[in-house]
């Protein structure tokens, strides 16, 4: 198993946790949770655990949806210590050009600290608005009305977080992840990081960063040293402090977790943490009396379960000093921790089916893909799913009872975020549900989206009923549904 660069390693129990309590989470997270996809645990600055469920490895940047936001407000940080920024300026003071001709003096009243803490005064949440816009989410911002006096209502708001990259920009000539290099980034020992641009070529700030999981055990780890790394001071104290404290409240939620309280784009937790956090359960958990940092990729819907795992198997775990020494539970824990995997599709690997539909294509009705044929072949190795759209065909193979990892494409990814991600690499699993259905498991490491394709051919018909693990919208999605081509070779494009 890859180390998590750059820091040591040493034993749970060295630093004061046992082994089994790492392996109780474990259980727990696969009986529970299903669908984490690493994690990092450091302790006293040291990996004590480090685990990735097969397809994802360590040197996956994994899509961090809105844990982005805590690296936007630190890029913030260091702009207030270099003198080129308050967090009192006023928002619409950067954007004469895009900021109304007559603004209204809740918009006049706007600050950077408003923009920071998720209290620009919008009532509901303007960022569907602005996305939709069209070229300029900057003007889209500074033109939708402002309910409340800025400061005095808390709403969860990803424009707010994209106009702070948009003025950290106009600050600096450059785009945040660039203004990040050589100040955060190159010190931490991040080197491949990216960002996805608005339709202006800004950062998008509050999502679209992409790291892999010892990149967030870093960033953790310098907030728990209070901004210092390796000797050097990175941030202000003072930065950290504020920014990981409770600046406004966030409650009431059904999730306890979620109303300790909101700093500058950090959230408090329970028991004296704080977190950057993401969509579908990325994480990354500070726990200054422990001493540790936990970071967390996923593909979850039930974000706080994850966060009660934690709280229940390894905070407590947690002791002040070392324990005695386990190596029979060490090598149990290792020996686990060398095998997780996400489960591939199940099933039988042939059918009766198979020579028939080997070879076969099916065109397809219109659909939101753009695919306009399925075709399937099959060996001793498993099976092969052939997509074809506008732009050719894609074979992807479904290794059996394993994953398999090829070249992949936006296909199936149409309409949800990192769909330019996805198109780097797929991997998939295939097997038999029964006699008629063949179902392909479709994973896109980097990004926290599965998709089943439970495809069943009758006849010359073939329906495939589709879901995603998680999801913005609906994780049902419409049924695909096609007939055989009888010789594809002259067949392709006539219609169904």
């Amino acid at each position: 198993m890859a180390e998590a660069a750059p820091f040591p390693r040493s034993t749970p129990e060295a630093e004061g946790i046992r082994s089994s309590a790492i392996l109780a989470f474990v259980d727990a997270a696969e009986r529970d949770v299903h669908d984490l996809h690493s994690l990092v645990l450091l302790r006293h600055g040291r990996v004590v655990a480090e685990m990735y469920w097969e397809p994802y490895g360590p040197a996956n940047p994994h899509m961090l949806f809105s844990l982005s936001k805590s690296f936007t407000s630190t890029a913030v940080g260091l702009l207030v210590a270099e003198g080129r920024l308050s967090i009192d300026d006023r928002v619409v003071d950067f954007f004469p050009d895009e900021a109304p001709a007559h603004p209204d003096d809740r918009l006049r009243a706007m600050r950077v600290r408003h923009l920071l803490t998720m209290t620009t005064g919008h009532d509901p949440d303007p960022t569907g608005v602005v996305l939709q816009s069209g070229k300029s989410w900057t003007r889209a911002f500074l033109a939708q009305p402002v309910e409340h006096e800025p400061g005095t209502h808390f709403v969860y708001n990803s424009a707010a977080t994209y106009m702070l990259s948009a003025i950290a920009q106009r600050l600096t000539g450059e785009r945040l992840l660039h203004y990040l290099e050589p100040r955060l980034f190159a010190p931490l020992g991040i080197a491949h990081a990216t960002w996805e641009t608005s339709p202006e070529g800004i950062d998008a700030g509050g999502w679209g960063l992409s790291l892999t999981t010892a990149d967030i055990a870093g960033f953790g780890q310098l907030y728990l040293q209070r901004g210092v790394w390796r000797g050097t001071r990175l941030l202000p104290e003072t930065w950290v402090a504020q920014a990981t404290s409770r600046q406004v409240p966030n409650g009431p939620s059904p999730n306890p977790d979620w109303e300790q309280g909101y700093g500058y784009q950090f959230w408090r937790c329970r028991h004296g943490a704080y977190r950057g956090d993401g969509a579908f359960g990325q994480f990354c958990v500070v726990m200054p009396e422990q001493e540790a940092v936990l970071a967390v990729t996923a593909g979850v819907s039930n974000m706080q379960a994850v966060l009660d795992m934690v709280w229940e198997h390894l905070l407590p775990a947690m002791g002040s000093n070392p324990v005695p020494d386990d190596p029979a539970m060490r090598r149990a824990l290792a020996d686990r921790l060398a095998t997780l995997r996400l489960a591939p599709a199940a099933g039988r690997p042939g059918s009766p089916l198979v020579a028939e539909l080997s070879g076969r294509e099916f065109a397809l009705a219109d659909n939101v893909d753009g695919i306009q044929a399925i075709g399937f072949a099959f060996s001793a190795d498993g099976g092969t799913l052939v997509i074809r759209d506008d732009q050719g065909s894609r074979r992807i193979p479904c290794g059996y009872d394993r994953w398999t990892l090829s070249d992949g494409s936006p296909l199936f990814m149409r309409g949800h975020p990192g769909g330019s991600v996805a198109s780097m690499k797929v991997a998939a699993s295939g097997a038999w549900a029964d006699d008629q259905t063949y179902v392909v498991e479709l994973c896109w490491p980097g990004t926290p989206f599965r998709r089943t394709l439970s495809c069943r051919v009758e006849g010359d018909r073939l329906i495939v009923d589709q879901r995603m693990n998680v999801s913005f919208g609906p994780t049902e999605l419409p049924r695909l549904e096609g007939r055989a081509i009888a010789n594809p070779a002259t067949d392709a494009d006539q219609p169904n």
